[in-house]
C-alpha cells in the first residue's frame, strides 16, 4: 500500500511546509514562569530555520548525527526539526540517562553535536567527553551553561546563514535516508540504535490522517520523554496535521493539574497517568460495601452501552438515559473534570493496561484507546479507534500495516512502511530481528477473527516455575497496579516452586492514609508497618481472585522505595527492567522462598 503524507515528504521539509500551511494557527503552548505561552506555525518555522542556518554555519554536514539530552520542552522539538532541516540525523537521549549511558549513546552514533538542556546535563557528557573523539559542539539550550546555545544558533542563521543551502539540503533528504536513531531504552543488554527514517515517520503521518486520529482542532497534551518513539510521533503527527501541542511544565507531579488547566482534547500517555487517575477516581471505592461495589460496576457497564448507543447514533431508551443522567452527575463528570472537560480520547500505550481501566473511562466520556507498537514499528502497529473499539485488545493493525502470529510459538510479526531501517552499526542484531521480511516483536499474541491483536506477553518476560507452569505476569501485575496504593508490581518465580511478588508503595497514596491514622509517614517505616502489610495483602487477594491456583502470588515483600528510572530499574517509559530488578533484590526474594 502506498502512503502519501498530507503535508510534506520528508521530516526536513515537515517545519517549512506546516508554516506554510497552517500560518498564525497555534503550534506549541508552554509554560515559563507560571505563565503559559504561545508559538504559531508561523514562528515555529522561523525558529527551526534560523536554528538549521546555525547549525550548517557551525559545520553539521548531511548524514551527521546530532544528540539531544533533555527534558521534553519546545526547545526539543525546535532543534530536532532544525537538525532534520540541515539533513543531519536525530539522537534522542533520555535525560535520565547516567553519564556512562550517555557515553554510549553519543559514542556508538559518532555524534558531532550534543544539544543539552541545562547545566545538570552538560556535566554529564563534560565526564565522559574526553571519550568522545568525533564529539565536537555541546551547546546549551539555556545561555551561559555552554559555549554555544540555541540563541546564539539562530543569531548566526539570522546574519549569515545560507538559505539556499538550506533549501538544497532539505529536498536533497530521500525517503529511505535515516531520519532518528532511537537507543531502545532495553530491559536486557546495552541499548541498540534503530534506525527510523524519513519514510517510516511520514508513513505515521499518513496513517493518523487516515484514521481521522488527530484532527486539526484538537489541542494535545503532551508529557512523555521526546526521546521515546511514542512522543516523538505524536509531535510529527500533531504537526503534520496543524494540532496545537501543549507541552507539560517539567513536574510530572503536576501532570493532573495542568491537563485540568490547559484542557486538552488529546492526551497520549502510558498507562502510569491513567492509573493514577482511575485510583484518585474512584478512591471512595475503598470503604464501599459490597452492594455499593456492585452499583459501581453497573454504572460503568451501563455507561459503556450507553456511550456505545450514542457513537453509533442509535436512540437510548428513556430509562436508561434517566439511570445514566444520574451516574453522570455522581460520578462520570468529575472524571472529565480531572482531564479537563474535553477530553475527545486518549490513548495508552508502551505497556498494557487493565481493561476495566479502559471501561471505566470509556463510560465516563473519556474514551481511552490502548494501541501497540514498538520503536522497531516507529512506534504505531495496532489501535483501538472510536469506530472499532474492543476492550481487552490493541485493536486492528493500521492503515498499511500487516499483522501475523507466528504458527508454534505466537510471536507477533509485522510488516510495512513503519518498520525501521536497520540497528545502528548492528548487522547481526537487525539480521536476527527479520524472519522472511516480518519483523520479530518478541511479543506474543493471538488475532481474533475480527482482526483485533490481544498481546498476552513478552516472550523473554514469561516465566516457567518449578512444576513447568507457563506464567504471563504481566496481567496479575496491571490488576495490582489497579490499587491506588500499590506503584509498581514485579511477579518473580522462574524455575521456583510458585510465584512471588516485590511491591513498591505509592507514596502519594500511603503518605496520605498514613496520617489519616495518625501513623508515622516515613516510606520506609511504612514498608515495615504491620497494618500496610494487611493492606498491601488484601490487595493482592483482590487480584489472586481473578487467577487459576498456580498463578497466584503467594508471598510478597514491599520494598522501602519506588522503583525508578534514575537507578536504572525502570524504562523511562515505566517499564520494569527484570533481569536488573532481580538481580539488585535477589536476597529479598531468596528469603519469600525460606
Amino acid at each position: 500500500m502506498t502512503m502519501q503524507p498530507t503535508t510534506a515528504r520528508t521530516v526536513a521539509e515537515l517545519a517549512s511546509r506546516s508554516a506554510e500551511r497552517y500560518g498564525v494557527r497555534p503550534a506549541v503552548r508552554f509554560k515559563r514562569d507560571d505563565e503559559w505561552l504561545e508559538h504559531s506555525y508561523a514562528e515555529v518555522g522561523a525558529i527551526v530555520e534560523e536554528l538549521a542556518l546555525g547549525l550548517l554555519e557551525v559545520g553539521i554536514e548531511p548524514g551527521e548525527r546530532v544528540c539531544i539530552l533533555a527534558n521534553t520542552r519546545p526547545e526539543w522539538t525546535f532543534i530536532s526539526f532544525a537538525i532534520s532541516a540541515a539533513g543531519g540525523v536525530v539522537v534522542p537521549i533520555y535525560p535520565t540517562n547516567s553519564p556512562e549511558e550517555c557515553e554510549w549513546v553519543a559514542g556508538n552514533s559518532g555524534a558531532r553535536a550534543v544539544v543539552v538542556e541545562d547545566a545538570g546535563q552538560l556535566a554529564k557528557i563534560e565526564r565522559v567527553r574526553e571519550r568522545l573523539p568525533e564529539l565536537e559542539h555541546t551547546i546549551g539550550m539555556q545561555g551561559g551553561i555552554a559555549p554555544l546555545d540555541l540563541e546564539d544558533l539562530r543569531a548566526r542563521g539570522r546574519d549569515g546563514g545560507d538559505r539556499v543551502e538550506l533549501r538544497r539540503r532539505q529536498q536533497a533528504v530521500q525517503d529511505d535516508d535515516a531520519y532518528t536513531i532511537i537507543y531502545t531504552s532495553g530491559t536486557t543488554g546495552p541499548p541498540k540504535g534503530c534506525v527510523l527514517t524519513h519514510r517510516n515517520a511520514m508513513s505515521v503521518g499518513a496513517m493518523v490522517e487516515e484514521l481521522g486520529f488527530v484532527k486539526p482542532d484538537d489541542v494535545s497534551y503532551l508529557y512523555l520523554p521526546l526521546a521515546h518513539s511514542f512522543a516523538l510521533t505524536t509531535v510529527l503527527g500533531s504537526v503534520d496535521q496543524g494540532t496545537a501541542v501543549v507541552y507539560f511544565g517539567g513536574d510530572t507531579k503536576n501532570v493532573i493539574p495542568e491537563l485540568m488547566a490547559s484542557a486538552p482534547t488529546y492526551v497520549p500517555s502510558v498507562p502510569r497517568i491513567f492509573e493514577k487517575l482511575y485510583a484518585i477516581a474512584t478512591a471512595k471505592l475503598e470503604q464501599a460495601s459490597p452492594e455499593q461495589r456492585e452499583q459501581f460496576q453497573q454504572s460503568v457497564k451501563l455507561g459503556v452501552e450507553v456511550r456505545r448507543r450514542q457513537h453509533r447514533g442509535e436512540e437510548v431508551p428513556q430509562e436508561m438515559q434517566r439511570a445514566f443522567d444520574e451516574a453522570d452527575g455522581q460520578l462520570f463528570r468529575g472524571v472529565r473534570e480531572l482531564f479537563g472537560g474535553r477530553v475527545r480520547q486518549a490513548v495508552s500505550g508502551a505497556a498494557p493496561i487493565a481493561p476495566e481501566i479502559l471501561e471505566f473511562f470509556y463510560a465516563a466520556g473519556v474514551p481511552v484507546l490502548e494501541g501497540w507498537g514498538m520503536t522497531e514499528t516507529t512506534a504505531v502497529g495496532a489501535v483501538n479507534t472510536l469506530d472499532d473499539l474492543k476492550f481487552g485488545t490493541v485493536g486492528r493493525a493500521m492503515p498499511g500495516v500487516e499483522i501475523r502470529i507466528a504458527p508454534g510459538d505466537g510471536e507477533i510479526l509485522v510488516r510495512g512502511p513503519n518498520v525501521f531501517r536497520e540497528y545502528w552499526r548492528n548487522p547481526e542484531a537487525t539480521a536476527e530481528a527479520f524472519v522472511d521480511g516480518w519483523l520479530r516483536t518478541g511479543d506474543l499474541g493471538e488475532l481474533d477473527g475480527e482482526g483485533f491483536l490481544k498481546i498476552s506477553g513478552r516472550k523473554k518476560d514469561i516465566i516457567i516455575t518449578a512444576g513447568g507452569k507457563n506464567l504471563t505476569p504481566a496481567n496479575l501485575e496491571n490488576d495490582l497496579k489497579q490499587s491506588r496504593f500499590i506503584s509498581q508490581a514485579m511477579m518473580h518465580g522462574d524455575r521456583r516452586p510458585f510465584p512471588v511478588a516485590l511491591i513498591t508503595l505509592d507514596e502519594e497514596e500511603i503518605r496520605a492514609w498514613a496520617r489519616e491514622r495518625g501513623k508515622n509517614e516515613d516510606l520506609a517505616a511504612l514498608a515495615r508497618d504491620d497494618d500496610v502489610h494487611a493492606l498491601i495483602r488484601a490487595e493482592v487477594d483482590r487480584a489472586n481472585a481473578r487467577y487459576a491456583q498456580v498463578e497466584q502470588i503467594k508471598k510478597f515483600t514491599i520494598l522501602d522505595h519506588d522503583l525508578s528510572p534514575e537507578a536504572g530499574e525502570l524504562t523511562p517509559t515505566l517499564k520494569m527492567k527484570r533481569t536488573v530488578i532481580n538481580e539488585r533484590y535477589a536476597d529479598a526474594l531468596d528469603a519469600l522462598y525460606r
